[in-house]
């Protein structure tokens, strides 16, 4: 009897009056059980006789050859796996039929498909399941101890065939947030990173790495710490890279996690260190300070240095650190202006990063009232965004944030607002809003990453001149699409902005991602223009029209595109510069020098006159419209305070308006050679 004999017998009966679930009987009828049997027997001796596998599981079991399945897989997985698959075996075979199917919403493209949340939350409902995945995770931190202690002879392979069991215990209890977690998964990851002895190997790289891409999929602060402490202690050259590379993701993951992001702890530390005392401190940026009594000294002192220097290196990685956990806040804050349900901001209580954010509370029903800080108690919360507010309040909080001088964690009150235009409306479900840009690819591609959009990276490959980025928002709810396609080996250009929401059916086949277009005017209208302020700032900064070195490129398509977009109309985010400008040139030593119009920052200097536009940077001279390449710095003048720098726009118009007011004090001569060129 051949292989194919055997499936083809055993399809024969699973595929008839069996296939329906609904039409299993309480009992398999013993006349039916015995025309089974002959054929799972020779399927599981078959399958039994080769590696571990899911046929090999079933088959035994329709063989009645329970205890000789479980032999095999106790020679071929861990113990911890076995351990898994007897807790399998025990379920009512019916309680699959309610298992999760692949009709949830994919994102083609993605290179790291994680585990469904429905897939997670199936099997935190099996029997025992939740009990067996802290047993599991404990044993194998048991396990690693006993290495690291020698009571087990030290081997690479010392979870071989436990990785996966161990992985998915794991992101069950990352998914359930687990109180009981974090203490163990410090403990695994310690044992596991780094040999007992001096060799750069360690114990389990391949478990070492399925942790981390569970605490990819599901960040914790504590995990997320864990994982850190795994880097640190390696000595796997090729570990430390990957994790580094993981990390970055695990951190991006967490602000968009709101319901576990805002416990990171806010940074701030005061330690002792011999006669000195190191404070880190967070209310305006992070600092490492030195005491010495009340007196605070410049830099590290000396006796530190001498006396504490692995002290030193932590501090200043502790730095870091704290650096880092202030951008995942201001990530994750900005992050709930699209989540589906309310995150829980009074989480934030004491931190300085939310003392410097607008909230809104819920005074009665209906009613919200916009304060600086979290300073109203035991009623709904939420962040303030200019979409809900009128135009004199945003102008009221514009000018408290100026005034004060008010460094907001991300742009808040000066956040730029992207309502549904008519003509959209009428198109349905596209917006040609953003369409037609010509963008460097290679920062287009690492700013979509770095805002959470997925998008596999273009090349010119069959099928890889064009895509579409996207982006989740309201918990998986809705997804955003900007379609972009490639131009040549450097340059892309965007398309159009689409709105999904989950199908909610099964696929119709391999091209059918299980998303459905929606009108425009169905998208909520605050989860519209956050998504379309993203595709504003890949254009604002990946666009071409802003580099200046365009000026002398020969005539061609990306030329002309060039030289509409250095000057054409602003955008919100332009508009939004424009109206901070004006609240700053008063500031300005050379405001007398300067007038905003339309779309330009006009600056008056000793040799001509110089239109700085607001939306590119690009300057025009007059009285011809003469184009003018200078690069300046961005840097703002010493003590002028910026209320925002998203995209460094703002602060180098400003210097190029300073430049060119004093043009008589120019001495570049790339620049002075245009200047005097009538």
């Amino acid at each position: 009897m051949t292989d194919m004999d055997i499936t083809q017998g055993l399809s024969a009966l699973l595929n008839g009056p069996w296939r329906d679930p609904a039409q299993w009987p309480a009992a398999f009828p013993d006349a039916d059980l015995r025309r089974l049997s002959q054929p799972g027997r020779a399927l599981a001796e078959r399958l039994l006789a080769g590696p571990w596998s899911l046929p090999a599981l079933v088959a035994a079991g329709l063989a009645g050859l329970d205890d000789d399945g479980r032999a095999h897989f106790a020679e071929q997985v861990g113990a911890i796996a076995a351990g898994q698959r007897t807790l399998i075996t025990s379920w009512d075979p019916r309680r699959w039929d309610s298992s999760p199917r692949e009709t949830s919403p994919r994102d083609d493209g993605v290179m790291f498909r994680p585990t469904p949340v429905a897939t997670l939350d199936w099997l935190a409902d099996q029997p025992g399941y939740v009990e067996f995945a802290r047993v599991a995770v404990e044993a194998a931190e048991a396990r690693a101890r006993a290495v690291q202690a020698g009571e087990i002879p030290y081997t690479t392979k010392a979870f071989d065939g436990d990785e996966s069991a161990v992985g998915r215990a794991v992101r069950v209890a990352l998914h359930r947030d687990e109180p009981w977690l974090p203490d163990v998964l410090d403990g695994l990851v310690r044992g596991i990173a780094v040999a007992p002895t001096q060799a750069r190997t360690l114990p389990s790289m391949a478990l070492l790495y399925e942790i981390a891409r569970a605490v990819e999929e599901l960040p914790t602060p504590e995990a997320i710490n864990s994982m850190r402490t795994a880097r640190r202690i390696a000595r796997h050259a090729g570990v430390i890279k990957e994790l580094d590379r993981k990390l970055k993701r695990m951190v991006s993951a967490l602000a968009e996690r709101l319901d576990v992001a805002f416990r990171m702890p806010d940074g701030r530390l005061r330690r002792q260190v011999g006669e000195h005392v190191a404070v880190i401190s967070v209310d305006d940026g992070v600092e490492l300070s030195w005491w010495h009594g009340d007196k605070k000294v410049k830099s590290v002192p000396a006796a530190v240095r001498r006396d504490h220097p692995e002290e030193v290196t932590r501090l200043r990685d502790l730095v870091k650190q704290a650096r880092q956990h202030q951008v995942t806040l201001a990530r994750a804050l900005e992050a709930g202006y699209t989540s589906a349900t309310p995150p829980p901001y009074r989480q934030l209580a004491g931190n300085p990063m939310a003392d410097r954010v607008i909230w809104e509370f819920e005074v009665e029903p209906g009613v919200w009232r916009a304060e600086l800080g979290l300073t109203v108690p035991d009623v709904p919360v939420r962040l303030w965004h200019p979409a809900r507010a009128t135009v004199e309040e945003v102008r009221a909080w514009r000018e408290v944030v100026q005034h004060k001088e008010i460094k907001q964690p991300f742009k808040q009150a000066f956040r730029e607002i992207y309502p549904l235009t008519p003509a959209e409306e009428a198109a349905g479900t596209t917006s040609l809003r953003f369409a037609d840009h010509v963008v460097v690819y290679s920062r287009l591609y690492a700013l979509l990453k770095d805002r959470g959009w997925q998008a596999p990276y273009m090349g010119h490959w069959e099928g890889g001149y064009d895509d579409r980025a996207r982006r989740l928002l309201a918990g998986g709810r809705w997804r955003a699409t900007l379609a972009h396609s490639l131009h040549d080996a450097d340059h892309a250009v965007t398309g159009e902005v689409r709105f999904q929401r989950p199908s909610g059916v099964e696929p119709v086949d391999e091209w059918d991602d299980g998303w459905r277009d929606v009108p425009l005017a169905e998208v909520p209208p605050l989860l519209f223009s956050e998504a379309m302020r993203d595709v504003d700032l890949f254009v604002g900064v990946t666009s071409i029209a802003a580099d200046p070195g365009w000026a002398d490129r020969e005539s061609g398509r990306l030329r002309d595109y060039w030289r509409r977009g250095a000057v054409a109309e602003l955008s919100s985010s332009a508009e939004v510069r424009r109206d901070a400008l004006a609240r700053l040139l008063p500031r300005l030593a050379v405001a007398d020098r300067c007038t905003l119009t339309g779309r330009f920052l006009v600056v008056r200097g000793d040799l001509r006159t110089y239109k700085i536009h607001l939306g590119s940077a690009n300057v025009l001279m007059e009285p011809d419209d003469a184009y003018l390449c200078v690069v300046a710095g961005r840097s703002s003048p010493k003590g002028l305070f910026l209320p925002f720098e998203e995209d460094g726009r703002l602060s180098l118009i400003i210097s190029k308006a300073l430049l060119l007011a004093d043009d008589t004090a120019i001495t570049d001569p790339s620049i002075t050679r245009q200047i005097r060129s009538l």
